[in-house]
């Protein structure tokens, strides 16, 4: 029986690579996995490019996981090119149309929503940005204490030192239309996760009536319990019916 396509897309401060023990779980299930490219610069921007991702890398049904960030550009991309069967948001925000990130956190008790962002995160600015806006890092600490405080000292210095800037409009941009309003999704909670609370998580989840599915480990599941991602993954995938998807000449 033919399966569908998986194609991941990684959150804010990261690349493809914080996939990478879930793609060798889901390709040792029989899958072909894609990670698409995240930018990073703002959620209608990346969701654009991740669609247009989709339309040119991809045929058949498709099953679009997003982490963190993530979350909310796969909620645009999936109506922006490739034949998206279903969603699954890991550890993920998942937007309401016009709702922003910086409008979900305030008050979830976040590590990142503090009154002074230069107390979890670096603000550098980069060049050609548009007038106010500036790349963010991680603190160090931030990583160890609040991002990943659940992996190995080892993995966490690896998840400091290659992490990729967001920029700080990805914050404030808000989507126009989302696909979880018409597409099944699946969300997995980190209940240790200290940058989405998993009471913030499970509310968002809720709302876009997803299959919900808690793991005891913190913002990035994928890194900490691969296996239980992996399998949220492919119950999503094994959901999507390929043999009604259309054929092209």
């Amino acid at each position: 029986m033919p399966l569908p396509t998986i194609v991941l897309v990684h959150g804010a401060w990261a690349d493809n690579a914080s996939w990478n023990p879930v793609i060798t779980s889901l390709r040792e299930r029989g899958y072909t996995v894609l990670g698409a490219p995240n930018l990073l610069r703002g959620a209608v921007w990346d969701s654009t490019y991740v669609g247009a991702f989709l339309a040119q890398h991809t045929s058949g049904p498709v099953v679009l996981a997003g982490h963190s960030y993530g979350g909310a550009v796969i909620s645009g991309a999936a109506l922006k090119g490739g034949d998206v069967r279903a969603l699954v948001y890991v550890d993920a925000f998942i937007p309401e149309v016009g709702e922003a990130i910086v409008d979900i956190l305030p008050g979830s008790g976040s590590a990142l929503a503090v009154p002074d962002p230069t107390s979890v995160l670096d603000i550098v600015a980069y060049p050609g940005a548009p007038e106010g806006d500036v790349d963010t890092y991680l603190k160090r600490e931030t990583v160890d204490n609040s991002f990943a405080q659940d992996l190995s000292e080892d993995v966490r210095d690896l998840v400091y030192t290659t992490q990729r800037p967001l920029a700080l409009a990805a914050n404030t941009t808000p989507l126009d239309a989302v696909a979880w309003k018409s597409l099944p999704s699946w969300a997995l909670i980190g209940t240790e996760d200290r940058i989405i609370p998993p009471a913030t998580q499970r509310r968002m989840a809720e709302r876009a009536n997803a299959t919900i599915v808690e793991t005891p480990a913190g913002h990035v599941s994928m890194l900490a319990a691969a296996d239980v991602v992996a399998g949220v993954i492919a119950a999503a995938a094994e959901s999507v019916d390929v043999e009604d998807a259309p054929v092209v000449a």
